[in-house]
């Protein structure tokens, strides 16, 4: 009987952790990606011009790295927003581009921001409600990204426009599966930390968003 209670125990303070760690990461990625998009409205409103590949990376990948060094304490909060805050800086002269390049330029951003929403809530909502183990899909997701991420570079620095439209279809798939397995993690306990959680949740939403962008820009724009 002993073991049965120590056992409920431990389920029910499992759950109860899990249920935190849900809570406080839709709560920092609400934030985040709030202050991303003031972000990119900052620069949209300066008309800055886009730092280039090489600045990108090097911060995104150096924030990226400050954020998870020091994902257990205050500063990673502050590294969470100075990575969201610089890639919603990067995203404002993009967003620009497209204002400037197509006559429908702010329908199209409207409606790529209207799908990442629909996929990244039905996609999230499905993990929650299912409460399926995603888990399986780690590898799978891990070697497609890594793919993606190169043919991603070689289209850019080869100016292949074929390329880079399959890319921005891969990552479309990719950060779909991102968001299943990222929630399932989660839920089944596999990610404890909720900054590490939305960080993980952000890079997907971002990537969705700019992937849904780029196609919906060569299939449906009005120069």
């Amino acid at each position: 009987m002993m073991r049965l209670n120590t056992a409920s125990a431990r389920s029910e303070a499992g759950i109860l952790a899990t249920n935190k760690v849900l809570k406080n990461t839709y709560l920092l990625l609400s934030m985040t990606l709030l202050f991303s998009a003031a972000m990119a409205a900052v620069a949209m409103t300066l008309d800055l011009p886009h730092p280039g590949l090489i600045i990108t990376m090097v911060g995104y990948f150096g924030l990226l790295f400050l954020t998870t060094r020091f994902s257990n304490s205050v500063l990673g909060l502050v590294f969470v927003f100075a990575l969201t805050g610089f890639m919603g800086m990067t995203l404002g002269p993009i967003l620009n581009m497209y204002v400037h390049a197509f006559s429908n330029g702010h329908e199209l951003i409207l409606t790529a921001l209207g799908g990442t929403g629909v996929i990244f809530l039905g996609l999230s909502g499905y993990a929650l409600t299912t409460r399926k183990d995603f888990s399986f899909m780690a590898g799978f997701l891990m070697v497609g990204v890594l793919v993606a991420f190169f043919a991603g570079l070689a289209a850019i620095l080869f100016s292949v426009p074929a390329l880079s439209l399959a890319v921005s279809a891969m990552f479309v798939l990719l950060m779909s599966g991102m968001i299943l397995y990222q929630t399932s993690e989660i839920i089944h306990g596999g990610e404890t930390n909720y900054i590490l959680a939305t960080v993980s949740l952000y890079v997907s939403i971002y990537n969705l968003f700019t992937s849904l962008l780029q196609l919906l820009g060569v299939f449906g724009g009005n120069d």
